[in-house]
């Protein structure tokens, strides 16, 4: 009987040890190669789930003032004005500017990187590449937040395929940019764009994207908060602002084409004259600023002599109109205004330091053949016929560029890469079928602007 008991007990031992013989083999195999990863693509090892993050929409307010798409004339889209001049020669040097970003993350979102923390990454440099799964929203269905006359599938336009490209810089990795993550990381947060009609594209574009362009009504109409209300007699607010419910967050735009402060020299006179301050940031932002959470400024086209005659903008410095005749020159106060804005905005960082500010470079121009009122036009429709990459390390806006530089200010580098993209202008085309009327300065939306966005929150 005892015997019988140490067979079967040295039977259990051997049986024990193969088990632990075979599950170190195991261990080590699985730790050599996880069968399971293996039968993963590439994208789906490196996304991370989103369901936790979808957003309810429930009704809100209804709207009371007008909203960002609403079809009137914008001060820079007047016929007698709305095309600028070229970019000014430059009085101020760039000298070897690379825009370089390290992502930091918050404590909970440490695996959840909206790009990759790799060091001298330019986001500015890299190429076009197709994509199937553009555009990222209906411009059938964005009405809600998408201006008329840019709305490209609105109008007699029959090429679309402007829409199916996306930006791939060349050292940066990027998510592919969903709209509940993206609510869900500015929750309780403000984005401002202030700029000319081109940042209004730009905040229109991240409206359409926010809300995967579908009717949300638990979007609130927030403008009266920044005095962003149309005034009695004007033709449009200075601006907008809405808010998701779900998660509070706030994208708001406001009119300021030179991001010099303007000031009425005659309040009572609607055609009084209206001082320039280039060494003032505008009112609004100023007022402001402390609701900001990310702030991107932009500039460039209105600086031309035809925009500040027509607009009766006079130049003002330290309070008194400007006589220093070089300074007068357009290229140097825009430099100087430019300069003045971003040095004031960097000296208020340590004050805000949840504020992430971005100047954004121009946008290009693409009239061929002639300029806005000559006759020029931008009739190409088939996409990157000068090519798809951009491999220089310098911004193509040097004013921009050298502003920023040496401060906490990020470069938003748009300007070479939609310089590729001449066939996503407006162009001849129209929801009135208007002729001999080419606009090669704003962009179909969808869009480029999309791409600007989508850079902006890989950086935000």
């Amino acid at each position: 009987m005892k015997g019988n008991f140490y067979r079967l007990k040295g039977r259990h031992v051997s049986v024990t040890l193969l088990v632990l013989t075979l599950t170190t083999i195991f261990l080590w195999a699985w730790e050599k190669n996880p069968f399971v990863t293996t039968l993963q693509s590439a994208q789906e090892q490196f996304n991370f789930h989103t369901s936790e993050f979808v957003v309810d929409a429930p009704k809100g307010p209804s709207f009371d003032s007008l909203t960002p798409n609403e079809h009137v004339q914008e001060t820079d889209s007047n016929p007698t004005r709305s095309e600028e001049s070229q970019i000014p020669e430059k009085e101020f040097d760039a000298s070897n500017f690379t825009n370089s970003v390290v992502l930091e993350t918050e404590d909970g979102d440490a695996d959840r990187k909206p790009s990759s923390k790799i060091k001298d990454c330019n986001y500015s440099k890299g190429r076009w590449v197709a994509d199937s799964r553009r555009p990222l929203y209906s411009g059938f269905e964005c009405k809600q937040w998408l201006s008329e006359m840019w709305a490209c599938r609105l109008t007699q336009r029959t090429d679309f395929s402007f829409e199916g490209y996306r930006w791939q810089p060349e050292n940066c990795k990027m998510l592919e940019f969903e709209r509940s993550v993206f609510l869900r990381r500015m929750q309780d947060r403000t984005i401002a764009f202030i700029g000319d009609s081109l940042g209004r594209q730009q905040f229109q574009s991240l409206l359409c994207m926010a809300s995967g362009g579908e009717w949300r009504e638990d979007i609130e109409n927030v403008g009266k908060e920044y005095g962003l209300v149309k005034a009695r007699g004007a033709i449009r607010p200075d601006g907008w602002a809405y808010r998701f419910s779900n998660t509070n967050t706030t994208i708001l735009y406001y009119w300021s084409a030179s991001l010099a402060d303007l000031e009425p020299l005659n309040t009572t006179d609607k055609a009084t004259d209206v001082a320039m301050h280039l060494d003032r940031a505008p009112a609004f932002m100023r007022r402001f600023l402390h609701r900001f959470d990310v702030l991107v400024l932009n500039t460039g086209h209105h600086w031309n002599r035809g925009k500040i005659t027509g607009n009766r903008w006079v130049m003002y410095v330290n309070g008194k109109p400007l006589k220093d005749r070089k300074l007068l020159e357009i290229g140097n106060a825009k430099n100087f205004t430019v300069h003045s804005v971003a040095r004031w905005l960097d000296s208020q960082l340590p004050s805000h330091p949840r504020l992430k500010a971005f100047f954004r470079t121009i946008s290009p121009r693409h009239f061929r053949n002639g300029d806005w009122n000559t006759g020029g036009n931008c009739d190409n429709t088939t996409p990157l016929t000068g090519g798809s990459e951009i491999s220089q390390d310098e911004s193509s806006d040097p004013v921009i560029a050298a502003a920023v530089k040496g401060t906490n200010i990020t470069l938003l580098d748009i300007t070479a890469l939609s310089e590729l993209r001449d066939e996503g202008h407006i162009s001849r085309y129209s929801v009135k079928a208007t002729t001999g009327v080419n606009d090669c300065l704003h962009w179909c939306l969808p869009g480029i602007p999309d791409t600007w966005n989508e850079l902006l929150i890989a950086q935000v």
